[in-house]
C-alpha cells in the first residue's frame, strides 16, 4: 500500500497491530479521524491515553477496575460466597450480561498453554488459594472456555483446591467444544451456570 504521507503510513501501522484490524480497515478509520474536529480526535487521544494510564486491576479478583477494588467485589448485593473462576474481563462482562449471576469472580488472567509458554505460574491461581483460606466460600464455579487450555487448567485449578473441601462445579456444556464465553449468546450463557454440574461428574461424561 503505497501513502502520500509518513505521518499517514505511520498511523496506519499502529491501527493495523489491533486484532482483527487489517490495513485497509486501519486505513478507513484513520482517515474517519482526520475527518473529525480536532477537539473530536483530542478527545480519543486522551481518552486511550488515560485507560492505559489509570486502569487497575482489582486487588480482590484481578477484574479491570477504575480503583483498588471492582464494584462487584465491593458490593453488598452480592453473594461473596460464590466464586466463579474464569480466563479474563471478557468472560466477566459476558456472565454479567446474562443477568443470571450474583456471586464474584476471580479472573485467573490467562489460560495455561504450555504452547504459548504460559504456565500455572502466569495465572492468578495463588490469590485464588488464598481466599479459599479465609473459610468464606461455599461454592467455586469454573467457567472457562470448552478448549484444550480451558480443560488442562481445569484440571490443574481443581487439584488446587479440592483440599479446602469446598463444592466445585463447572458450567454446563451446552457450549461447543473449542467455544470461547465471550462468543457464546447469552441465553446459552445463562443456562449454562443455572445449570451447572459438580466437576466431577463432568469427568465421567
Amino acid at each position: 500500500m503505497n501513502f502520500s504521507s509518513k505521518l499517514l503510513e505511520n498511523a496506519v501501522a499502529e491501527f493495523a497491530k489491533l486484532p482483527g484490524v487489517g490495513q485497509k480497515t486501519a486505513l478507513r478509520l484513520v482517515l474517519h479521524l482526520l475527518n473529525q474536529d480536532k477537539q473530536e480526535v483530542e478527545r480519543f487521544s486522551t481518552t486511550i491515553s488515560k485507560l492505559r494510564n489509570e486502569i487497575q486491576f482489582c486487588a480482590v479478583c484481578h477484574n479491570i477496575s477504575d480503583s483498588s477494588k471492582c464494584e462487584i467485589c465491593t458490593s453488598h448485593k452480592r453473594d461473596h460466597s460464590l466464586i466463579c473462576v474464569v480466563e479474563d474481563t471478557r468472560d466477566v462482562m459476558a456472565i454479567e450480561n446474562t443477568n443470571q449471576y450474583n456471586g464474584v469472580y476471580h479472573v485467573l488472567g490467562g489460560l495455561i498453554s504450555p504452547m504459548d509458554g504460559v504456565g500455572p505460574s502466569d495465572l492468578q491461581v495463588d490469590t485464588l488459594v488464598e481466599r479459599l483460606k479465609l473459610n468464606e466460600t461455599k461454592e467455586i464455579i469454573f467457567a472457562l472456555s470448552a478448549t484444550m487450555e480451558g480443560d488442562t487448567t481445569l484440571f490443574y485449578l481443581h487439584k488446587r483446591v479440592k483440599n479446602f473441601n469446598i463444592p466445585v462445579s463447572t458450567i454446563a456444556r451446552g457450549i461447543a467444544f473449542g467455544g470461547e464465553l465471550e462468543y457464546v449468546d447469552e441465553i446459552t450463557l445463562g443456562r449454562s451456570i443455572a445449570t451447572r454440574v459438580p466437576y466431577e461428574n463432568s469427568l465421567s461424561k
